[in-house]
Order: structure tokens, then sequence, then C-alpha cells
């Protein structure tokens, strides 16, 4: 019983991260790097990231995925237990518990890379691929109240966009973690896996 209720919190964790994996011999074209003399300033660079308020829809992403998760995670567990009766044998309070780890591990998940680190790492590689006018530009058009509007908007669309990103998501790997959680739980009970001597 504890090898698939670990099996299961691994795939719940692995599914609701949802994070990809870079590759080292991806195929995706290099980015020019942008010569020294034709970078923008710091301080224009400062402008354009303040314009377009990165470090607020950060902070404001760090808050909600916590709880997206969790919503997340409830609903694949009661899906999990009727899919496999054996889970049903946790108690409320052993599946609260799970609930409230998974929880805060998510959330300390989604501090471990602060909006301040985001918005230098960030300011660091526009400044290497944007030119001096590119910011100049673009700040002229987040200053425009088109541009106002399309960030003023932003948050709207990230409350709508990340649930059903999530939904698509767990959706789409259900079947992967019912597949893993049933070839991990039939190594567990068969003796699979353990060396034989021939």
């Amino acid at each position: 019983m504890k090898g698939i209720a670990g099996a299961v919190i691994l795939g719940l964790g692995l599914s609701m991260c949802g994070t990809a994996r870079a590759q080292e011999d991806s195929a995706a074209p290099s980015i020019a790097v942008i010569p020294e003399d034709q970078q923008a300033t710091k301080e224009e660079l400062a402008k354009l990231i303040g314009l377009m308020r990165v470090k607020q829809q950060m902070s404001s992403m760090t808050r909600t995925m916590p709880a997206i998760m969790q919503q997340q995670f409830q609903q694949q567990m009661e899906q999990m237990k009727k899919d496999y009766p054996q889970m049903s044998s946790l108690t409320e309070e052993q599946q609260q518990a799970m609930s409230k780890v998974m929880s805060s591990f998510m959330e300390r998940a989604m501090n471990l890379y602060s909006s301040d680190e985001i918005v230098a790492d960030a300011t660091a590689l526009y400044r290497r691929h944007l030119s001096r006018p590119d910011v100049e530009a673009t700040i002229v058009f987040y200053s425009s109240p088109a541009g106002q509007h399309v960030l003023d908007m932003v948050p709207a669309v990230m409350q709508e966009m990340l649930p059903a990103m999530m939904q698509k998501l767990q959706g789409r790997m259900r079947p992967l973690i019912l597949e893993m959680t049933k070839q991990m739980a039939e190594i567990a009970t068969s003796g699979e896996g353990k060396s034989t001597q021939k």
C-alpha cells in the first residue's frame, strides 16, 4: 500500500509541476546577441521592465499557482480513489494531511525563484537580445493607452488561462500516471525488478 501511495504522490507531483525539461541537443535556433554598443542602457531596460509590470505579474503567478495546484491535487486524488479502490483505505485525516503537505511544498517551490531574481535575469537577457531602438519602441507602446490596456488585461487572461492549462495538462497526463502507477503496483506486488540469479 505504501508503494502504491508513493507512486501516486510521485505521479501527481510530476503531472502538476508541468515543467519542461531542456535538452542540450535541442534544434532550436540560436538567438543573435546585440553588439554592446547597440544595447539599451540599464535605465532604459528598468523603465521597460517597470512598464511591462514583470515583477507584479510574477508575484501574482506565485500567489495563484499553489491554490490551482491544490485544487488539481484534490481532483486527481478523488479520481485515483475511484480507479484504485485500495486508495480508499486512506483516512480522511491522511488525505487532508497529504493535501496540506502538497500545498506546503508547492508554495515553497514557487518561492525558490523570486520575482526580483526573475527581473534581474530578464533584464540581462533583454539587454543581450533587444537593441536600443527595440527597447525604445517597446517603451513607447507600453506607455500608450493601448499598451497599458494590454497590461491591464494580463491578470484577467492569466487567471482564466492557468486553470485551463492545468485542466488540459491533468487530462492528458492522467492516462500516463495511471499506467505508471499500475505498473509500479504490479512490480511491488509480484517481486519483479528484483535481481535474480540464473
